[in-house]
């Protein structure tokens, strides 16, 4: 059984930095690809970050360019988003997931497997 556990979320000023750590089990990790999204109330679940299986390709969405970094440790199934300079707009249940094919990079949703439960970002200005 596949399982994606986010961690890391939490209540942060404006201008503050969190690091959202996302660990997979029942999957080999280093084969697939990995995502963060994001979805605040009463919008659509976006697109925040992409990387693929050895993170040689990393994707990121306009509005978190330069502020959010997408990393992982194949060794530890984990994968990780360094969010820096945040700010309200970036308040939302942050998700990870998963998508077999390791090489690719995709922003939309329905091509991915595998998700997380969620982890709420909440940035206060």
């Amino acid at each position: 059984q596949v399982q994606l556990v986010e961690s890391g979320g939490g209540l942060v000023q404006a201008g503050g930095s969190l690091r959202l750590s996302c660990a997979g089990s029942g999957l080999t990790f280093s084969r697939y690809a990995m995502g963060w999204f994001r979805q605040a109330p009463g919008k659509e679940r976006e697109f925040v970050a992409a990387t693929s299986w050895n993170v040689g390709s990393t994707s990121y969405a306009d509005s978190v360019k330069g502020r959010f970094t997408i990393s992982r440790d194949n060794a530890k199934n984990t994968v990780y988003l360094q969010m820096n300079s945040l700010k309200p707009e970036d308040t939302a249940v942050y998700y990870c997931a998963a998508v077999w094919d390791g090489r690719s990079l995709y922003s939309t949703a329905r091509r991915y497997d595998y998700w997380g439960q969620g982890t709420q970002v909440t940035v206060s200005s």
